[in-house]
């Protein structure tokens, strides 16, 4: 059977006016389509680099890049090649990135490096004593020191972390004379693109002062919220499509029919029509961006940590799940009531999309990270009731859901973070110490709430009653 590639399928590759950082399932279904989709899609081209391991990259370069969209309807599948990733670079090519900050073409660099990735300390600053951001601060202090800051120099160097890794870029683009670009970060954490600006700048500053103010004048940091459930690619999956469309393809994506993209920011140096593929343009991406954190990433983050322990394993158990549909619903209810856009009938799509039964979205997969995710997901609402008194139940829950799973039940952990979070629990499985657990895990979600002896009583009994449910 033939490999997919452009010499049977898709279109000539676009040039690269277009950078993109972790390379995932998620980009593929989400930014890759919108750009595959403009109306002027054949003159912006991606250049994609992988997160740490290759596997991407060693995938998809054979494949020209190409790959296999399969939109899982409630009704059936389709299948459409997506030809707007050009180049497909593992992490470890760190001088062909530089090169292309480097190049006139640039106009745009997208992310998708997780939360995780953005090297944040607990008040947003970068976290300059990781030893992963301090190292790669030390090589480009060399370089500075060195008085070689060519492009050719920066590309000789090696750094690893998201926000040392767009400095290093933004130094050769200085170097290089080619003019501004939008930095266009896509993770699920509020106010994505000044946060990612923010860790930029305070590496910059702790690197060359001097960058700082050509960042002002020739970066713009623009924002956007994005939604497009992306399972995990599976074996069955690759049999399908070769079986469905007769070429083999080793990693196409499975996705839902809804997407939605809303950007807010500037563009110097243009940007694809998105709009023309569906993408909203808007002055203020805050209350769509808080809408969809809360309501879809919040009930994800909920049931991700909660359901496992009844014995279910996907998004769609999970919201067919009686009990867990309700627990849902009340974090809605709790959720929505901060919100300053509506979110009834989002609450409504919300409900089809989880039911739909051909995507089978893993709990474990969405488990992932949840130090990253509860303070950004649950903690708003659990903070805004306890100011008015209040006892908000279903952030409760989901707080009660995540000692659990620190503790063993349910998803196994696979955090960032792992180590320090599971340093918050003692307990175990068992009931021994769920107070004092609970309280540390608390102060690590919202440290503000950590001493509310009401509040760490009602998320012991939320957990106790989770267990008596398995």
């Amino acid at each position: 059977m033939t490999r997919l590639s452009r010499t049977t399928h898709g279109r000539p590759a676009a040039p690269v006016r277009l950078v993109h950082l972790g390379l995932g399932n998620f980009t593929r279904a989400h930014q890759a389509w919108y750009t595959e989709h403009a109306s002027d899609a054949e003159q912006w081209g991606i250049a994609a680099f992988t997160g740490r391991r290759p596997t991407m990259s060693e995938a998809l370069t054979p494949q020209d890049g190409l790959y296999t969209l399969i939109t899982k309807g409630a009704d059936g599948d389709s299948y459409e090649v997506i030809s707007s990733v050009s180049h497909v670079h593992p992490a470890s090519d760190f001088a062909s990135l530089v090169r292309y900050f480097a190049s006139p073409e640039l106009a745009v660099v997208t992310s998708t490096v997780t939360e995780a990735g953005y090297y944040r300390a607990a008040d947003g600053s970068l976290d300059v004593d990781d030893s992963a951001v301090a190292a790669d601060l030390d090589v480009l202090r060399e370089l500075v020191s060195a008085g070689d800051l060519s492009v050719d120099a920066v590309a000789a160097a090696e750094v690893a972390t998201p926000p040392a890794r767009i400095l290093a870029g933004l130094l050769a683009r200085r170097a290089a004379g080619v003019g501004a670009l939008t930095v266009l970060p896509c993770d699920n954490i509020p106010d994505n693109g000044s946060a990612f600006g923010r860790v930029v700048t305070d590496a910059a500053r702790a690197v060359d002062e001097s960058l700082v103010g050509w960042m002002d004048e020739n970066v713009a940091w623009a924002t956007c919220m994005v939604d497009r459930i992306t399972p995990a690619t599976t074996d069955e999956l690759v049999s399908e499509v070769a079986e469905a469309e007769g070429y083999e393809d080793v990693s196409p994506v499975p996705t839902e029919p809804f997407s939605e993209w809303v950007i807010s920011g500037q563009f110097p140096a243009g940007r694809p029509d998105w709009e023309s593929a569906g993408a909203t343009i808007v002055d203020e991406v805050e209350p769509y961006e808080q809408r969809k954190l809360w309501m879809l990433n919040g009930s994800h983050t909920l049931m991700a940590y909660a359901a496992p322990i009844l014995g279910l394993e996907t998004v769609y158990d999970a919201i067919t799940n009686e009990t867990v549909r309700g627990w849902v619903k009340q974090w809605w209810a709790e959720a929505g009531s901060g919100l300053s856009v509506p979110w009834e009938e989002y609450a409504d799509k919300l409900i089809e999309r989880f039911e739909n039964p051909n995507i089978r979205h893993l709990l474990a997969q969405i488990a992932a990270d949840g130090s990253q995710k509860l303070p950004v997901r649950i903690a708003p609402t659990l903070v805004a009731f306890r100011e008015k008194g209040e006892l908000p139940v279903g952030a409760i829950r989901a707080v009660a859901a995540w000692t659990l799973h620190l503790r063993g039940l349910g998803a196994p952990v696979k955090d960032a973070a792992a180590d320090r979070v599971q340093a918050l629990v003692v307990g175990g499985q068992g009931s021994e110490n769920l107070e004092a657990d609970v309280r540390a895990v608390l102060g690590y979600v919202a440290p503000s709430l950590a001493e509310d002896d009401e509040l760490v009583a009602a998320v012991v009994a939320s957990a106790e009653e989770i267990v008596s449910l398995a």
